[in-house]
């Protein structure tokens, strides 16, 4: 496999075809426009920088990730010869169908078809191909280039051979899959999401502040981040959609959004994204200053 489609050139897509990318692998990244395609081949390559930075990577090394990466607005013509298409769109059921319908149309039929979801079935992604064999869930965790874990995601119908492809390509990449069933969350985000939605609601009922929420888990379960602080960087409009599918497939009270992220979502409170969320963002992308709604 050596002709490798990415299609979204956001946070995550942009960061998987820089992890192909730089292992050597003929990318094609895939947007609507030619201004997010532009946007996600400069966070790339200042990526690329910070790594040079660190002694990891030369300048000619990064000539080469860079040059493997040719950009398209149009799907039809990126999918024609492509190996492996793997799709990093918004997290949205009904945009995934609709894509995965035209992944199937444009591209040869030994290509292999996967999706970057963090809570969708694969199963029922899938039934929107006519190869539903063929399709899998590589779901990857932000940041791309950094992070080890893949989480290989099987539908009903996925053939052993397109399993095994894709967790030998993932090791190829740097990563460590894990085989994962095809269950709403899959194991990620069934047991992150309740975290975070139980620090909300934490929050939502006056318990303890964001800091203070955020420093208990930090300093007394060893996490890197505190679960609002990650809730931002994930993006709370993530959080939401992803506890929705959850709450949606197993009719289970527990996975329900409590009502102050519904809330912060229809205010355009989203997180690092947006400028602000549990935390203010305006004069630094770190989570040094608690967001003024929660403020003492």
């Amino acid at each position: 496999m050596k002709n490798i489609v990415v299609i979204g050139a956001g946070t995550m897509g942009n960061g998987i075809a820089h992890t192909f990318a730089q292992t050597g692998f003929k990318v094609s990244l895939v947007d609507v426009s030619q201004e997010a395609l532009d946007r996600g081949i400069k966070t790339i390559t200042t990526n690329l920088d910070r790594i040079i930075a660190k002694g990891n990577l030369t300048e000619e090394q990064k000539a080469e990730t860079l040059g493997n990466i040719t950009t398209f607005t149009a799907l039809q013509d990126a999918a024609k010869t492509a190996d492996l298409i793997v799709e990093a769109a918004t997290e949205n059921q009904d945009l995934k169908l609709k894509i995965f319908g035209q992944m199937d149309e444009f591209s040869p039929e030994n290509c292999i078809l996967a999706t970057n979801t963090s809570s969708i079935s694969i199963t029922k992604i899938a039934a929107a191909t006519k190869r539903p064999d063929k399709v899998i869930g590589m779901h990857f965790m932000n940041p791309v280039p950094i992070m080890k874990l893949v989480e290989i995601i099987k539908g009903y119908s996925t053939s052993k051979e397109t399993f095994d492809t894709i967790y030998e390509m993932s090791k190829t990449l740097g990563k460590v899959p894990v085989e994962v069933n095809d269950y709403p969350g899959f194991v990620a985000n069934r047991i992150l999401m309740p975290m975070i939605n139980e620090s909300i609601e934490t929050l939502y009922n006056g318990v303890a502040g964001v800091e203070e929420i955020d420093t208990v888990m930090k300093l007394g379960m060893a996490h890197p981040m505190g679960p609002l602080q990650l809730a931002d960087f994930i993006g709370l409009d993530v959080c939401l959609a992803i506890l929705n599918v959850m709450y949606d497939g197993f009719k289970n009270p527990k996975y329900a959004p409590n009502p102050l992220l519904v809330n912060m979502v229809m205010a355009g409170k989203l997180g690092v994204k947006s400028g602000e969320g549990f935390y203010d963002y305006s004069e630094s992308k770190k989570a040094e200053k608690v967001s003024k709604m929660f403020s003492k």
